[in-house]
């Protein structure tokens, strides 16, 4: 039994005396723990190493103590394990130095055994689920099948992704062929994830809000809602996407149990756009964190009062910034704890 069970209360849309609160990205580079931990070990060697992997998800928890962990890895994973050749350049990000443009290079992609190619990451939650001690729960998650895509067809980081977007409506049958492998193999390895321990999972959507509401039907939430239909009988499932808001109606009819907001949408169009009925998740401006922390806690309180404590979890807009202070990233914790006392 989890001793803060607050989060999965909320998932549940359970009446709480407080909301939840975590935040994306909270195991990372604002923590000097962890800098330390990059600075002797390269990123996939982080990823790859189970023990390395649960210190850093737990190294939040011991400085912040945020109501839930989320577990170190990378969305990248996937698309390695698929068999697309992934680097990560300090300061560049993701780069696929062969990137795919072509219906021959998808047929070489494949759907993995998950367990021979990811069984690291399964590990990882195994020992982190014991080093958590039942304090709180623990967050798997993935990329969406959509922003995936888009770093294999890009071949890099972008501010629009034209290329990824550009092979979708030049070469629609590879494009969906590729989406559908990306989308199978994130079913399993989400599935192993659960078996493995994790007490909920979050789908990133990152690059979700480069395509039209037409366009988005057809090449990220087609191939979202799969997930959530695969996984929503075993655990609890999160959308998040950003720039995402003009989907919102159709995420709330799904299966999933909440949906991640960034910092655009108000808590009453979030509200009102999702149908009223799903719990919503964010959507303080990571930036924000960079205010005065009686600023902080000040406009905390205020966003709860916006999006009402229940159905709720406090959290980001999307991921913490590495030049956030650590005291300004616990006041954001600490002004959750403190809202309604």
């Amino acid at each position: 039994m989890l001793k803060n069970d607050l989060f999965l209360k909320a998932l549940k849309g359970e009446t709480v005396q407080r909301p939840p609160v975590w935040m994306m990205r909270q195991a990372g580079r604002y923590l000097p723990e962890f800098r330390a931990l990059r600075d002797k070990y390269d990123f996939f060697t982080r990823c790859e190493t189970p023990e390395l992997a649960a210190e850093i998800t737990v190294q939040p928890i011991r400085r912040i103590a945020p109501d839930a962990a989320i577990l170190f890895s990378d969305i990248l994973v996937v698309p390695r394990a698929m068999g697309i050749h992934v680097e990560l350049k300090d300061n560049l990000g993701p780069i696929i130095p062969d990137p795919i443009r072509t219906m021959e290079q998808v047929n070489q992609v494949f759907v993995p055994d998950v367990n021979e190619t990811l069984g690291y990451v399964f590990d990882a939650i195994k020992l982190t689920k014991e080093m958590l001690n039942d304090e709180v729960p623990l967050i798997g998650f993935a990329g969406s099948p959509w922003t995936i895509f888009c770093y294999a067809v890009e071949g890099k980081g972008s501010k629009s992704f034209d290329t990824a977007k550009g092979f979708c409506f030049s070469n629609p049958v590879a494009a969906h062929t590729l989406l559908q492998k990306i989308t199978d193999t994130t079913i399993l390895y989400l599935k192993e994830k659960v078996k493995a321990g994790v007490n909920a999972v979050q789908i990133f959507d990152s690059w979700g809000g480069m395509l039209s509401p037409v366009d988005y039907q057809e090449f990220s939430w087609k191939y979202i809602n799969q997930i959530i239909d695969a996984l929503a009988e075993v655990t609890p499932v999160i959308v998040f996407g950003k720039g995402c808001w003009f989907a919102l109606g159709e995420m709330g009819k799904s299966k999933a149990s909440a949906l991640g907001v960034d910092w655009t949408c108000t808590p009453r169009n979030a509200r009102y756009l999702s149908g009223g009925n799903i719990t919503l998740q964010g959507n303080f401006d990571p930036s924000r964190l960079l205010s005065p922390i009686p600023t902080i806690k000040k406009m905390v309180h205020e966003m709860i009062d916006e999006f009402g404590k229940d159905k709720y979890i406090v959290n980001l807009g999307h991921g913490i910034l590495p030049n956030i202070p650590v005291d300004h990233a616990k006041a954001f914790i600490d002004a959750v704890k403190e809202y309604g006392n």
